[in-house]
């Protein structure tokens, strides 16, 4: 049997490493997950486009720049106010706080700073204006099925990145 090659309508499952620019680790999951290859929209362009065509036990490196990846920073998405106008439970550096705006759309919102009696809370990924390098090892391929393909989403396994 010809071996299992990343294409449109595998299931791909990989373990990943990111990187940031001093090549020193942000994040880690030896814990493969998965993903519908040329379907699953949830996976990032270059991420995707590099793993087409590799093997079980390859290891491709994807550098990304902001706009590639998690975007630049946005500054109307930081919130700094008096200390004393946040709950206590909420006044740490890493803390998450979920907000809602008159539309209903939520966004969660960390601590990153505490200085001189205030407090700033972004709302932006953590990753958000850094150019970061993702060491992806392909784990698993196998042909998804129809209920797969339709949908996007993988039956057995952990979902993709986004």
């Amino acid at each position: 049997m010809a071996e299992q090659r990343v294409a449109d309508h595998k299931v791909v499952a990989f373990t990943f490493v990111i990187l940031d620019e001093n090549r020193q680790v942000m994040e880690q999951s030896d814990l493969p997950i998965s993903y519908v290859h040329g379907v699953d929209e949830r996976i990032i362009d270059k991420l995707a486009e590099a793993m087409a065509g590799h093997a079980v036990g390859d290891t491709i490196e994807v550098t990304l720049s902001p706009k590639e990846g998690f975007g630049e920073h946005d500054p109307d998405l930081t919130y700094t106010d008096d200390i004393d106008n946040v709950p206590a439970e909420y006044r740490q550096i890493g803390a998450e706080a979920m907000f809602q705006n008159e539309a209903g759309e939520t966004r969660t919102m960390v601590v990153t700073r505490i200085e001189d009696g205030k407090i700033t809370l972004d709302g932006n990924h953590p990753y958000a204006g850094r150019t970061i390098t993702y060491r992806l090892k392909i784990a698993d391929i196998r042909d998804a099925t129809t209920q797969e393909v339709g949908s996007g989403v993988v039956e057995d396994g952990l979902s993709a990145l986004h």
